[in-house]
């Protein structure tokens, strides 16, 4: 009776495997969005992170790896974000002039006070998207601005509030002691 079941078994497997195939996104299929998102009071990370979902379009259900099918983000109010803990004066951010002995180590308190405060947010997203021709392309699409202002009122962005997403992205501890 085993030899009788076998077959059915396997044509159902075959079938089932001929019908299944993986998509693959063409260039022409992709569609992009702009997504507007205000960072006034976000912590870095949870934002960071969130947008690096956005940029490469794993919140769609035609994901391709291969391709950049993210949408384009535009931050504002990154000078005003949080940063948890005591990371304000021990999170240093490294880099080289190029020179002998040039490393500089700037604090992230040193950077917010400084000229470019959105570099943090910047810094922070770069480092969660791949490596590469494909992650420099998906951060081409990330615009930061430390101010409310930006030039990309034709493109009609839609808001996401990333603070309602979760009460963790707000800094939650300082509105528990407040409260």
């Amino acid at each position: 009776m085993t030899l009788d079941l076998a077959p059915s078994i396997w044509r159902g497997l075959i079938k089932r495997n001929i019908a299944m195939k993986t998509y693959s996104a063409k260039p022409s299929e992709i569609e992009k969005k702009w997504i507007l998102i205000d960072a006034d009071g976000l912590v870095v990370g949870r934002l960071a992170s969130l947008i690096a979902l956005r940029l490469r379009g794993k919140h769609k259900p035609g994901f391709t790896p291969h391709m950049d099918c993210g949408d384009n983000v535009i931050v504002v109010n990154a000078a005003k974000v949080l940063l948890t803990g005591d990371k304000l004066k021990k999170k240093i951010y490294y880099r080289h002039t190029g020179y002998i002995g040039g490393i500089k180590a700037p604090t992230a308190g040193e950077i917010m006070r400084g000229k470019y405060p959105e570099r943090i947010v910047e810094k922070a997203v770069e480092r969660m998207l791949p490596r590469g021709t494909l992650g420099r392309r998906q951060l081409s699409n990330l615009r930061v601005y430390p101010g409310a202002e930006h030039p990309h009122e034709a493109q009609q962005p839609e808001t996401i509030d990333i603070g309602k997403l979760n009460a963790k992205n707000h800094n939650y501890r300082k509105t528990v002691k407040a409260a």
